[in-house]
């Protein structure tokens, strides 16, 4: 069953979203949550965002939104993490008394079903987007079979699913243990109208550069994104005038630095950190890279096809031939293969050679169609609830 909103004269009912996230700290998963809350807040839903520690550098994301931070020690709540969430939900959900308790991804299912177990039957429905991958063959024989355990389930506990791309919806059927009627299908509403406009008129904007080609990489600096093996592609492929920008920041820094140098490429690679706005680089960019093991639909990949770039991205989801138009908007390689990687970069032309189709396929993500699809999904979970108390 793929629910949709329904057309008749009467408004929409009123609707309070509950969203709860970890902190500030840069991701996909938090930023379009963000995004999104406050664009359903300028559509006049109640929806307020708890966060449990008020610290990390994407704060930009949170402009517009309800955004209130748990009450409590500081300190307490950066030691305890997760546990400190855990902890004080429960009754942040019962004096809100929301509609829908919406998990922006399912690194946080924890949080949901610990507020479920403990709300019971008064908790509301519990909305949870599958922001990554399920099956996870990244991980030993014993700790997948753990974690599918763990994801199996949530698929007991929590009340609806959202896939991000169809072809995430026989992969949650199969882990969650759910049917189809639990699913909804709602493409990541990573950009706003106005930002697809911009982004695709970046590269035709920018200065002309000559030389080598300018290859890009987005993301957590942590072991998830395989970011040693984007570097060894890049020592292998290179010329001596291509650049490697590596955008984000986290625990691999300091060993990423030391590979670079080791592979002979630390001239030719720069570590900006995290940065709020993506466009003066996507501009400045030719192609992009993804080296991750692992990924649900990720944003960048979106953003870098409509700003243009050529793209080579690893096999780390069941959704990026969907995300690449079967291949139409860049290379599909498989993950943990340094030779593959370094083969499709080194083929990569610049830039998108259909421009315009890479606009046209990147207007199905825009935040503005995305929070009115995940709102009637919400609308029909509210009615079900309804129906069923009566």
């Amino acid at each position: 069953m793929r629910y949709e909103a329904r057309v008749s004269g009467a408004p929409p009912p009123p609707l309070k979203v509950l969203t709860f996230l970890n902190s500030f700290h840069p991701g996909g998963v938090e930023r379009v949550a963000l995004r999104m809350n406050a664009q359903w807040r300028a559509m006049g839903i109640s929806a307020p965002v708890y966060i449990g520690r008020d610290e990390g550098s994407a704060r930009d994301a949170a402009a517009g939104a309800d955004v209130r931070i748990i009450p409590g020690d500081p300190s307490a709540a950066r030691a305890q993490g997760i546990r400190w969430m855990v902890r004080h939900l429960p009754g942040i959900v019962r004096a809100e008394a929301p509609d829908i308790l919406f998990c922006a991804g399912n690194t946080y299912t924890a949080v949901a079903a610990a507020v479920k177990l403990a709300l019971g039957r008064a908790c509301p429905p519990v909305l949870v987007k599958i922001s990554n991958d399920l099956e996870r063959r990244d991980m030993g024989p014993l700790l997948r079979l753990g974690y599918h355990r763990w994801v199996a389930l949530q698929g007991q506990l929590l009340d609806h699913f959202i896939a991000m791309a169809p072809a995430m919806v026989p992969e949650m059927e199969a882990r969650l243990g759910v049917p189809a009627a639990r699913i909804s299908v709602v493409n990541d509403p990573v950009l706003r109208a106005e930002e697809l406009a911009a982004l695709a008129t970046l590269r035709q904007r920018a200065p002309h550069h000559a030389g080598g080609r300018r290859f890009l990489a987005i993301g957590r600096l942590a072991p998830q994104k395989n970011f040693p093996l984007l570097l060894e592609a890049f020592a292998k492929m290179a010329a001596a005038e291509d650049r490697l920008k590596l955008l984000g920041d986290g625990p691999e820094r300091d060993m990423l630095q030391a590979r670079a140098a080791a592979l002979g490429i630390a001239d030719r690679l720069s570590m900006p950190g995290h940065v709020g706005d993506l466009k003066p680089w996507l501009a400045d960019a030719d192609i992009f890279v993804m080296s991750s093991d692992y990924e649900g639909v990720p944003a960048v990949v979106i953003e870098a096809i409509a700003a243009q770039l050529a793209m080579v991205v690893t096999d780390c989801s069941v959704s990026m031939r969907d995300l690449l138009g079967q291949g139409r908007f860049g290379a599909l390689v498989p993950v943990r293969d340094a030779a593959a990687l370094a083969a499709a970069m080194g083929a990569a032309p610049r830039g998108q050679p259909d421009p315009a189709a890479a606009t046209d396929h990147a207007r199905q993500f825009t935040l503005e169609a995305g929070a009115d699809a995940y709102l009637a999904v919400m609308r029909q979970l509210v009615a079900a609830r309804a129906a069923r108390a009566r």
